[in-house]
């Protein structure tokens, strides 16, 4: 039988282990490539020796099976459109992702990460991409910030990153009353920020003012007036200075959308990045009512599709895209109103309990909490313009970022 001090030394070896993969997980996940799989790949692991020993398993509270139902239920959904359509074995690998996540789960739920390899992480990663995209753009000269992921995702994943590290600036300074983090984070937030708009994808800035009022909400009793003016102030400047540069590119894209969205509805133009988008959801809705329960699958899309263009109900352009960059048309037209309703529990479930723990008296968790339902809100407008979920980096960062997060909110309880 092992000693008090024996399973005390294995407990702190366990938790550095966690805080070494958490740390990896967010700092180096837009800066390696798959760097986002490094630290999800070790807690994986460490959920395996969890998951072969039911004895040591965690006691799971009511929202912690809730979200392994939820995680479930989506990845029987994806698994089942994969087997129905009659697709390769292969598209099996991101759908079983979500099972590494929640076998990681079970790890993180005994052995949490230290409060600042969590923060740290964050802020971390996303200074690393705001000093690349720097360097790539004003050193370099390059016109588009090249990441290790299609572009749009690391732009919007460099935003999430600096946004979580704005939640986190609540936790240095009033929790751990520190100059020194809540410089750290800031300079997080303002990093990922940078690259967010230096990468020149639009999707995420649509979402930055909701997801800055929630964290605002998240702390509303705890900022002074002068303190949450300020803000307010540097921001708009910020945004101010970022659209005026013309080395930023910002007021060249937004102007590129505006025009792209009067040619669409003027002259019903889809060679335009915007038009494309407008194209695929006209498709999408027409694809989704020939088969609204269970949808058509990934296959039975595309085969539909050609149809209608063949037809000339659609344009052609939409054949060149393999999904309608916008998550909820892409599921419901994949998986039909099932789809979508798991979809929007993956989303909604998680950030429900987030929000909860927003509203508690808990103020050790209510960091964590914020930071969780971050994620949550930055995902559901992201997929306003983008299929996320049907991305390797869109996948891992969410299922294993949610599952982190919950484990620290869990950790105050």
């Amino acid at each position: 039988m092992p000693s008090a001090a024996s399973a005390v030394s294995s407990g702190m070896l366990a938790q550095r282990y966690t805080c070494l993969a958490v740390f990896l997980f967010f700092s180096i996940s837009l800066v390696v490539p798959s760097g986002y799989s490094v630290g999800s790949a070790l807690l994986f692991l460490a959920g395996l020796t969890v998951l072969a020993r039911p004895g040591v398993w965690p006691e799971l509270q009511r929202e912690d099976k809730r979200l392994l139902w939820v995680f479930g239920l989506f990845f029987l959904g994806w698994a089942l459109e994969i087997w129905l359509d009659g697709q390769s074995s292969s598209r099996f690998d991101k759908s079983v992702r979500i099972v590494c996540a929640m076998v990681a789960l079970l790890w993180l739920l005994r052995h949490a990460p230290k409060a600042a390899c969590f923060w740290g992480g964050i802020a971390a990663g996303a200074i690393a991409v705001g000093v690349w995209s720097g360097w790539q753009r004003w050193i370099l000269g390059m016109e588009s910030i090249e990441g290790y992921t299609l572009i749009i995702q690391f732009g919007n994943i460099a935003m999430l990153l600096g946004m979580m590290s704005l939640a986190g600036v609540g936790w240095a300074w009033f929790d751990r009353r520190s100059s020194i983090w809540s410089a750290w984070l800031l300079l997080g937030f303002f990093s990922g920020l940078a690259a967010s708009f230096l990468s020149g994808s639009r999707g995420g800035w649509i979402g930055a003012p909701l997801v800055l009022l929630l964290i605002l909400f998240g702390y509303r009793d705890r900022l002074p007036k002068y303190l949450l003016s300020g803000f307010v102030a540097l921001m708009v400047l910020l945004v101010a200075v970022l659209y005026q540069a013309p080395s930023t590119g910002v007021q060249q894209r937004v102007e590129l959308a505006v025009s792209d969205v009067q040619l669409y509805l003027d002259q019903a133009r889809v060679d335009t990045s915007v038009g494309a988008r407008f194209e695929m959801w006209r498709t999408g809705l027409l694809i989704a009512r020939e088969s609204p329960l269970i949808g058509m699958g990934g296959q039975g899309m595309q085969r539909y599709m050609e149809t209608l263009v063949e037809e000339g109900k659609v344009d052609p352009i939409v054949t060149n895209f393999g999904h309608l960059h916008n998550e909820y048309v892409d599921m419901t037209a994949r998986r039909g109103l099932i789809g979508l309703g798991l979809l929007l529990a993956l989303y909604l479930v998680p950030l429900a309990a987030f929000a909860g723990r927003m509203c508690s008296s808990n103020v050790q968790a209510r960091p964590y909490a914020l930071a969780g339902a971050v994620l949550c809100v930055s995902y559901i407008c992201y997929g306003l313009s983008q299929t996320f979920l049907s991305h390797n980096s869109g996948v891992m960062v969410y299922f294993f970022g949610v599952v982190i997060c919950w484990s620290m909110v869990r950790r105050y309880d």
